[in-house]
């Protein structure tokens, strides 16, 4: 680490902060009060001129002789190691300039920008120290600028809408955006440059939206609180990071990892926190087969649950989700989830018998909690409900916040708000002290606060495939790894075998469900179907669920463009062995993969799980063919992939 400081009082100033490499390069200016910054890469611009403010409730804004009074710039390199995940190893290297400002007016406030400079990503954040005149602010508003060519391409999914994240992916040019818009939002630029505006380490604020603002250029939009404002915070506060994502291809957009990078490392041991694959009594609810609520079709009973332990058992897999099988799942248990009680279980089913079962058979229970958005009615129990499950050896827990909103002390709330926040951090670190490791449903999004909590394995926060049976479409999985994957892992429930059942009709090939495990990242892995698909259907091809691992050394993007395709190599973390899977939209595709990642000299068995010519995601969803080859770094394989469909290969390293 090297600081150099330098102490001055400037109206104007000027400074470019360069990445290690120097292509990368951040220009921070002030100039008439007003804080700018710009970002180049190879000299070709990336963002230019944009503002950099925020607003202060019941304040003047902070610009009336405003004065840059130091500057410390540093350079540091690092290299992270996990404790799961894609990569095992993060090259944390970056140049960093700290902006001290004063205002020399009568109420003398202070602040902070701090800039990072990757060779791949440029991150900022406001650093609020206490002031002359208070120790507590209201943010009104942020006012953070991404001036970037209007004639760019955004693949954007709509904020502040009932179903939250969840909807399809569509193609935009950034002057037709009319609303805000999520992050991670990614951008095709005019010069060559994708682009992804996101944050890290978003703690106690307003998750960041984009939209235009009345002069077309990009601006921060912080979901509010009810009252309007955006955050109420005691100082010393710093903002989230505000992250700007930087590549010359969309394939290579897909393993940044920089908002890893710019969240803290744990403090604590988490040592026992543990990646997992599991099944559940989940999917025969939803093609309706047994009920969520107590009745003679009640799927979470202890009858179901010892036969799916040892359906587990067979199958050679981990852990076992049980939905329903508390009480507050009678009626519409969208609108009465205030009632739901996280601790006093359905007549039907006893959990401390049920735990017993599984801890004999070394099954980890995966327990569930939906709160429906009722945050005051779930907190009330949160301790007590922890300790139920921590008691009876439930180590992990899947939550859901389904409702359209978060419902507090009768006031409805943005789940993404400062409050929602804050209560989804709540169970984070409450999880922690009781060893439990977590599942979020209808989350806050990714921001790489994995890395300072491992005990939070996955979350959800786009559609899934309880959307199948028609809001799917093949297309919208070659999205994700260029949009929504970019925060992060995602419980996409993988693994569905019975995809013509007319209930929920699957818009896939098999080999597509198999290649999910591959393509779709997850610390907390779901085969989604019923056991007897994968015992009696399909064993052949549940084998690949069952070998694939849930924790690599490293990935490596193969081949790809958002929404048409996407291959994506990884390397286990605990055997020298890889696995390759891919998936398509509509469309057919025949992809030519060249495996010199592989060992030099090493020979490979490849197994691999193809479409065969005639399949079809409608017309011939069942087309596979399942073939043995061995192969070695030389090799290069050719594979089609069908309409709707995809592929996934295990190598295995045999000499």
């Amino acid at each position: 680490m090297t600081w150099w400081a330098f102490s001055f009082k400037k109206t104007e100033a000027e400074k470019t902060i360069l990445s290690p490499d120097g292509r990368t390069k951040c220009r921070f200016f002030l100039k008439n009060s007003r804080v700018f910054y710009e970002i180049t890469k190879d000299n070709k611009p990336v963002i230019k001129k944009s503002r950099l403010d925020f607003e202060i409730l019941g304040e003047e804004p902070i610009r009336d002789g405003l004065k840059l009074v130091r500057l410390r710039v540093l350079k540091h390199q690092e290299i992270i190691e996990m404790p799961w995940g894609e990569d095992r190893y993060l090259n944390n290297t970056y140049t960093e300039g700290v902006f001290y400002l004063a205002e020399s007016t009568r109420a003398h406030r202070i602040y902070t920008i701090r800039f990072r400079v990757f060779d791949n990503a440029v991150a900022f954040r406001y650093e609020i120290p206490p002031q002359p005149k208070f120790s507590s602010i209201v943010i009104k508003n942020e006012l953070t600028e991404f001036n970037i060519d209007l004639n760019s391409t955004a693949w954007q999914i709509p904020a502040y809408q009932p179903d939250r994240y969840e909807y399809n992916y569509e193609a935009k040019n950034l002057y037709d955006l009319e609303n805000s818009v999520h992050t991670p939002l990614t951008i095709r630029t005019p010069n060559g440059f994708y682009l992804s505006l996101h944050e890290a380490a978003l703690y106690n604020y307003g998750s960041m939206t984009i939209k235009l603002n009345h002069e077309k250029i990009l601006t921060s939009d912080i979901t509010p609180l009810s009252d309007g404002t955006k955050a109420h915070v005691t100082l010393p506060f710093q903002t989230p990071w505000r992250l700007i994502m930087i590549a010359g291809s969309a394939i290579e957009l897909t393993t940044n990892r920089t908002m890893y990078c710019l969240n803290d490392p744990p403090t604590g041991d988490f040592s026992w926190v543990n990646t997992l694959k599991f099944i559940g009594i989940w999917w025969a609810m939803y093609v309706g087969e047994w009920t969520w609520a107590p009745g003679e079709r009640h799927g979470a009973t202890t009858a179901h649950a010892k036969e799916y332990i040892d359906a587990a058992v067979r199958l050679g897999i981990k852990g076992l989700l049980i939905e329903g099988w508390n009480e507050g799942w009678e009626g519409d248990w969208l609108e009465n989830g205030v009632n739901n009680k996280f601790t006093v279980a359905a007549k039907d089913f006893d959990l401390p018998e049920v735990a017993r079962y599984a801890a004999a058979r070394e099954v980890e229970i995966v327990g569930h909690h939906e709160t429906v958005g009722f945050i005051d009615n779930y907190e009330n129990q949160l301790e007590e409900a922890y300790n139920y499950y921590a008691t009876n050896n439930v180590h992990y827990i899947k939550t859901g916040y389904a409702g359209s909103m978060i419902t507090v002390n009768g006031q409805k709330e943005y789940h993404h708000s400062q409050i929602g926040v804050n209560h989804y951090q709540k169970t984070v670190e409450l999880a922690a002290r009781k060893k439990i490791c977590l599942d979020i449903h209808e989350p806050i999004k990714g921001t790489g606060i994995e890395r300072t909590w491992p005990n939070l394995l996955t979350r959800e926060g786009a559609r899934g495939q309880e959307y199948e049976g028609g809001a799917l479409r093949p297309s919208h999985a070659c999205y994700l790894p260029y949009t929504r994957l970019l925060a992060g892992g995602m419980d996409y429930t993988n693994g569905i075998f019975d995809i013509t059942n007319s209930v929920k009709r699957v818009s896939t090939t098999l080999a597509r469900q198999v290649a999910y495990f591959v393509t779709i990242y997850s610390g907390m892995a779901m085969a989604a179907d019923r056991p007897f698909m994968y015992e009696e259907k399909f064993p052949k091809l549940f084998e690949f669920i069952k070998m694939v691992p849930t924790n690599f050394e490293k990935t490596l993007p193969l081949l790809g463009e958002i929404g048409d395709y996407y291959v994506v190599a990884r390397k286990d973390r605990k055997t020298p062995d890889w696995y390759i899977g891919g998936v398509t939209d509509e469309n057919a595709r025949r992809v030519h993969i060249n495996l010199e990642f592989l060992d030099e000299g090493a020979i490979y068995k490849a197994c691999l799980y193809l479409d065969s010519e005639d399949a079809h995601f409608r017309d011939n969803p069942h087309g596979i063919n399942i073939l043995e080859k061995h192969v070695g770094k030389s090799d290069t394989l050719d594979i089609y992939m069908a309409p709707g469909g995809g592929f996934a290969i295990r190598l295995a390293k045999i000499s």
